[in-house]
């Protein structure tokens, strides 16, 4: 086995096999990384959490770094408007969720140490519509 494994975006499969608007890919297994877990996720206008379920982790610390676009984030009773080149961290057991208002598509990549066990609460009606 190399000591380095290179994939295209494009070479690995979305997550949720076009069930969901956009695309969310986790780059984690792909790459064989062991350590850390990477995904990169692309939400057109009006998608996201809005109007559903909210997170949450048991210990698992979460980075998401907006590449471009905007995107709304609650962050437990906080909601915070995230520009293209901003990155947010959240702690394990800070309820979140992120929402695309538009015009345009944004881009995401969402970092967090890789764990066997993802350790996620889902909490329903977090955001109200």
């Amino acid at each position: 086995m190399s000591d380095y494994t290179i994939r295209r975006l494009e070479e690995v499969p979305d997550l949720f096999g076009g069930q969901y608007p956009g695309a969310m890919r986790s780059l984690t297994q792909d790459l064989g990384a062991q350590q850390v877990a990477f995904t990169h996720r692309v939400m057109p206008p009006k998608t996201g959490g809005k109007g559903a379920y909210g997170h949450r982790h048991r210990t698992q610390e979460e980075i998401y770094f907006v590449v471009s676009g905007t995107l709304q984030f609650k962050l437990g009773d906080d909601l915070v408007d995230i520009d293209g080149g901003t990155a947010v961290r959240v702690a394990p057991a800070t309820v979140r969720s992120v929402w695309n208002e538009g015009p345009e598509d944004a881009e995401l990549v969402i970092c967090s140490v890789r764990i066997d066990d993802p350790d996620v609460e889902i909490v329903e009606g977090f955001w109200p519509a």
